[in-house]
């Protein structure tokens, strides 16, 4: 049974207000479940993993790179090389927080400590609505996949391996 969002966490609490500052009218919801994976998100709401909207950070040189890819698919590093022009990796446990101010696991795709360049599976525009995670391993929010590329202004792209 999920938790409206008057009682969030910090974390989520950080989250919504990212979301309200963008003008967008979306609630985070806390879960006692786990919503760390993709499998466990998709179970906790009730939807297909295929509508998680997993976020991952790579790091390209010094920069780190949002990747925010459907639950169901990998991301090809050939394709974000090919992207970026330049080779990346999968960020480490402390790059992430130091990019995002979130753990693996709660990474949203907003409210991060800075501004970081984004790019969207472009599997995830298949679905009428999504969701993703919201700052912490229990907490999701559910929005359209036009809304995910306005909130992020992400790049909607090919970066499924």
């Amino acid at each position: 049974m999920a938790q409206g969002n008057e009682t969030l966490r910090p974390a989520a609490k950080r989250v919504q207000e990212a979301l309200r500052q963008r003008g967008m009218d979306l609630e985070v919801v806390e879960f006692p479940e786990s919503t760390r994976t993709a499998q466990e998100a998709a179970e906790a709401v009730g939807t297909t993993v295929g509508q998680i909207a997993k976020s991952l950070v790579f790091m390209a040189g010094e920069e780190p790179i949002l990747v925010i890819a459907s639950g169901k698919n990998r991301v090809s590093e050939r394709k974000l090389r090919e992207r970026l022009g330049l080779k990346a990796r999968k960020a480490g446990a402390e790059e992430v927080r130091k990019a995002t101010g979130y753990a693996i696991g709660g990474v949203p795709p907003v409210g991060h400590t800075r501004k970081l360049r984004t790019l969207i599976d472009e599997d995830l525009m298949d679905y009428a609505e999504i969701y993703a995670a919201a700052g912490t391993p229990h907490a999701v929010f559910r929005l359209t996949p036009r809304h995910l590329v306005e909130i992020t202004e992400g790049e909607v792209c090919d970066l499924k391996a």
